[in-house]
């Protein structure tokens, strides 16, 4: 007599015994069983949706689906495919775990959280980002810069600071202070000079999270938040996260560049988050005996703006002293703040100012939500004050 073949309901069953060992749950739980296929011949055929696709324990998936199914009784063999998590099925899996806002007081002494992004690297978002935080800190706007580019991390480096971060007796990690004025902090403050970080999405969560809750930022009109390039989990972390936070799109002359950066302005509206304005870096470059030359094109900042109706705040040109600056960590608007660029950047600053409000806080109490899991991986390293540090 023939071995009965498992049902679908008994696969998922079994499946429910496959735990995820970063979120301590079953990826039934979790969604990240795509589809299940049972062969006549006995054979199961199991597709996962992980959170990225370079997930470092995609193996410990295999392996434990394999095992699980395999222990079917019927089953004569398990295939195991890959996926990767929609965008929508990302956010859903943050609120399976709880993840959909900042704690109450999380932000409470900062007026105005803004991201900058672009649509991909290289167009000078970094330098975009640490200039601003010093143009606005000097216009007399205390800022803050929060590097959330965590693969690419750079914002330190940008702004001159390189140390330890302390811990106050509140338990909350003190920013560093960069010599513009600027309050820092950034993943790289926590681990070796030039090493890779090699994290998933719920981990990147985590840390970026933490940065939100954790950091003393005291009191600030302005939090600029350098992304990651693109439209990937850290961003619509902080999509989440920040449902009042605003956006700034850097992006170059270049067509192409353009049609990229168009990406992150939909993801920002897909969150009903406000976009303040585009910046043009690369704005063409002008020899010293006044010839200029449009070596990246020309109007791709502009057609954006139309694109998403907002304003054009600044045409950056090109600027070898810009990138000296930035190397240096003197950012350029304050070591020569009457040169072509870093007129453009404290325009756009001042753009900022007009466009923001000074008084509100950026988040309002959020709602009590269950307890999320504790995340595995590696913690974030501080130093302690006080006796014995």
């Amino acid at each position: 007599m023939a071995m009965a073949i498992p049902t679908k309901d008994q696969v998922t069953e079994a499946l429910r015994g496959v735990i995820d060992p970063e979120l301590r749950r079953s990826i039934v739980e979790l969604g990240m069983v795509r589809s299940i296929e049972i062969q006549p011949s006995g054979r199961i055929e199991v597709v996962v949706a992980l959170t990225t696709a370079g997930c470092p324990i995609r193996s410990h998936f295999e392996q434990a689906v394999a095992q699980r199914v395999g222990e079917l009784e019927g089953v004569t063999g398990v295939g195991v495919g890959f996926d990767v998590l929609s965008d929508e099925e990302k956010g859903n899996l943050q609120q399976t775990l709880g993840r959909g806002k900042l704690p109450k007081g999380a932000l409470a002494k900062v007026k105005n959280v803004i991201c900058v992004s672009s649509g991909k690297g290289g167009v000078g978002k970094s330098t975009m980002t640490a200039n601003l935080a010093a143009a606005l800190t000097a216009e007399g706007h205390p800022a803050g810069a929060l590097d959330c580019d965590v693969y690419g991390y750079s914002i330190p480096r940008m702004l001159g600071v390189n140390a330890k971060p302390e811990v106050n007796g509140e338990r909350k990690i003190l920013p560093l202070d960069s010599a513009s004025g600027v309050k820092v902090m950034s993943i790289g403050f926590f681990v070796e000079e030039n090493a890779a970080v090699v994290w998933r999405g719920p981990m990147l969560h985590k840390a970026i999270q933490q940065f939100l809750e954790d950091v003393a930022w005291d009191e600030l009109e302005y939090l600029l938040l350098d992304l990651p390039p693109g439209t990937g989990d850290v961003s619509m972390t902080l999509a989440q996260l920040l449902p009042q936070a605003k956006f700034v799109i850097v992006t170059t002359p270049q067509p192409a560049a353009q049609s990229v950066a168009h990406r992150g302005a939909e993801m920002a509206k897909k969150f009903d988050l406000e976009i303040l304005g585009v910046i043009e870096n690369m704005s063409g470059f002008t020899t010293p005996d006044g010839e200029r030359f449009t070596i990246f094109g020309e109007g791709g900042g502009q057609m954006l703006a139309d694109e998403i109706d907002v304003p054009l705040l600044g045409k950056v040109p090109l600027s070898e002293p810009l990138r000296e600056h930035s190397d240096e960590g003197t950012p350029l608007v304050i070591s020569d703040p009457d040169s072509p660029a870093a007129q453009a950047i404290r325009q756009a600053a001042r753009g900022i100012i007009a466009a923001t409000p000074q008084e509100l806080p950026v988040l309002q109490a959020a709602p009590a939500m269950a307890e999320a899991p504790p995340i595995g991986g590696t913690p974030l390293p501080v130093v302690q004050v006080g006796p014995g540090a």
